[in-house]
Order: structure tokens, then sequence, then C-alpha cells
């Protein structure tokens, strides 16, 4: 039996109900790990650990409209990606597709993969700016990343 026996119901083949809602949340689904991981901290972690950080008011209102702000583009996004592969969806259904179709509806959902994820990072490149690095060092202890290596934290410049 194959891995995909039942996935032939669900209402988009390529996406699970998990990973649609998540898209349509605008969760990060791990988009941002090479930022997060290599000392860019994200906003949703930092508003979460604000107090630890100590956070000025001022940072914590910039974290929060950043944060606001990505998460509408985030779901934006997701919900178009949706839209994109249920597009796709129906033209296999439907018997629709051919060669160039195929080309379109592809390159439409890599557009919106990469947009989306690109999203994620820029953020966290914001999310970064707003920081000093010792918050920057201390996010990433308090997140566990300090284990058996330091982290490399950089002054970054503030010219993203």
């Amino acid at each position: 039996m194959s891995a995909y026996a039942g996935q032939q119901s669900r209402s988009i083949k390529a996406l699970s109900e998990a990973q649609t809602q998540d898209l349509l949340a605008g969760k990060g689904m791990e988009l941002a790990k090479a930022a997060e991981l290599n000392g860019y901290p994200g906003p949703m972690h930092t508003l979460e650990l604000a107090q630890a950080l100590a956070l000025s008011p001022a940072q914590q209102l910039a974290t929060q409209t950043l944060m606001e702000r990505h998460r509408a583009d985030a779901r934006r996004l997701g919900a178009e990606l949706v839209e994109a592969e249920r597009a796709l969806d129906q033209a296999f259904m439907t018997r629709q597709i051919d060669t160039a179709s195929l080309k379109g509806h592809t390159q439409r959902i890599a557009e919106l993969q990469a947009a989306l994820r690109a999203s994620h990072l820029q953020t966290h490149l914001q999310q970064t700016a707003l920081l000093s690095p010792q918050q920057i060092k201390r996010y990433a202890e308090l997140r566990g990343y300090t284990v058996g290596s330091a982290p490399v934290v950089k002054p970054l410049s503030h010219t993203h």
C-alpha cells in the first residue's frame, strides 16, 4: 500500500489540513530556521521573552508592530499559496492540465513559497536590528542555542 493512501480525499492533495491551517494562520512552519539558529531572533519569541530580555517599552512596541505587520503579510501570502495549490489540484482533477499550464501553476507556487519564506526571514532581520548584542546573546541562551557551542553574535548594521 502506498504511503499516500487516504490522501486522495484531501481537499488539496498536496497540503494536509494542518499545513493548510498553518499557512492561513501565518505560522512560521520553520521557514525562518536559517535566521533563528544563526543568531537572528524572531518577534514572537522576543515578545514571549520580553521581561527576561529587559526590552524597553519602545522595543516592545516596535516588536509588537513588526509582529502584527509580519503576521498580516504571512497570512496574505499563505492564503495565496493555498489558493495556488488548490488551482493546481483542480487542473489535475478536471484533466485541464498541460505542459504550459503546469509550468504556470508551479512557477506561481514557487514564487509564493519564496515570498513567504523571505517574509519570515526578513522579519528576523528587522527584529534583530531592534535588539542590542547583549539581548541577542541572552535570547540565544534563553532559547537553548548556546548548549555545546556559543553563538556568534556580531553587531548588525541597521541598513537592511
